[in-house]
C-alpha cells in the first residue's frame, strides 16, 4: 500500500494542478457548450444574406483573343459587378468583359452593389469603410486586401466585406461570429490566428490535465478505504 506521505504528496500535487488548470478547463466546457448550442449557419451569418441570388448571364462578350495583356492566360473567372460582366483573370487582372478594358479595381459604389445582391433586402447601410491592412486578430484576417467594410443599422453589428481587387463579396461578420471567435480561441488556445491545434500552450495544458486526471485517479486509489481492505487481507 502506498505509504501515508505519498500519499499526501499526490493529494497536494492534484489539489495544485486542478487550481492551475481550473480556468482553463472552465473555458474548454463554456467554449464547447457555446458550440454544440449554436447553429453554424448562423455564426456564418447565412440569415443575413440572400442565398437566392442569381448572378445575371451576359451575351456578346468579347474573345480572349481581344485581351491584350503582358502575360499568358492560364485562371479565367466570368464575374458580375454592378451589373456588369468583367474578366478576372489570373487572379490579379479585372478586365471588362465587353471591350477588353482594364479596370483598377472597384469603387464604393460598386462594392455598395455588389453587397446589396449578397445581403439581405431589409438590411439597412449605415457606413462604408476601405480597410488597406488586417492584423492576425482582426476579424477579417487571412483575406484579400484592401476591401470595403460595409456596417449595417443592427443591433447584431453586421459588417459585410468586399474585395477592392475584383469586386467579390468575401464575407460577413456580427456579433454571434465575434462571440464564437472569442470562444474558439480560448478552446485552440491559439492566441495569434485561431486556428492552430498544435501550439505549445494547447500541448502543454493538455498534458497536465492529462497528468491532473491521473492524480485524480491515483488519489482515489491511494485513499480508497476499499482498496486499503484488500491490501490489508494480503498482508
Amino acid at each position: 500500500m502506498v505509504k501515508r506521505e505519498t500519499a499526501l504528496k499526490i493529494r497536494k500535487a492534484h489539489r495544485y494542478l486542478g487550481i492551475f488548470l481550473g480556468l482553463q478547463f472552465l473555458l474548454w466546457t463554456i467554449s464547447g457548450l457555446y458550440f454544440s448550442w449554436t447553429d453554424i449557419d448562423e455564426i456564418h451569418g447565412d440569415h443575413f444574406r440572400n442565398l437566392d441570388f442569381q448572378p445575371k448571364s451576359f451575351e456578346n462578350l468579347i474573345g480572349l483573343s481581344a485581351i491584350e495583356l503582358d502575360e499568358k492566360i492560364y485562371e479565367l473567372e466570368l464575374k458580375e459587378i454592378a451589373g456588369n460582366p468583367y474578366f478576372w483573370i489570373n487572379d490579379k487582372h479585372l478586365v471588362n468583359a465587353y471591350d477588353g478594358s482594364l479596370k483598377m479595381g472597384v469603387d464604393q459604389q460598386e462594392a455598395l452593389a455588389v453587397a446589396k445582391n449578397q445581403m439581405a433586402a431589409e438590411l439597412q447601410v449605415s457606413t462604408v469603410e476601405l480597410i488597406n491592412e488586417a492584423d492576425a486578430h482582426h476579424e477579417y484576417r487571412g483575406r484579400r486586401l484592401p476591401a470595403y467594410v460595409i456596417s449595417y443599422d443592427s443591433s447584431e453589428q453586421i459588417k459585410a466585406y468586399v474585395s477592392v481587387a475584383d469586386g467579390s463579396f468575401q464575407t460577413v461578420r456580427h456579433r454571434d461570429w465575434r462571440w464564437f471567435d472569442f470562444l474558439w480561441m480560448t478552446h485552440t488556445m491559439d492566441y495569434e490566428g485561431r486556428d492552430d491545434f498544435n501550439t505549445t500552450v494547447l500541448r502543454a495544458f493538455s498534458l497536465l490535465g492529462l497528468i491532473t486526471v491521473m492524480s485524480g485517479f491515483s488519489l482515489w486509489f491511494t485513499s480508497s478505504p476499499s482498496i486499503r481492505k484488500i491490501f490489508d487481507r494480503k498482508k
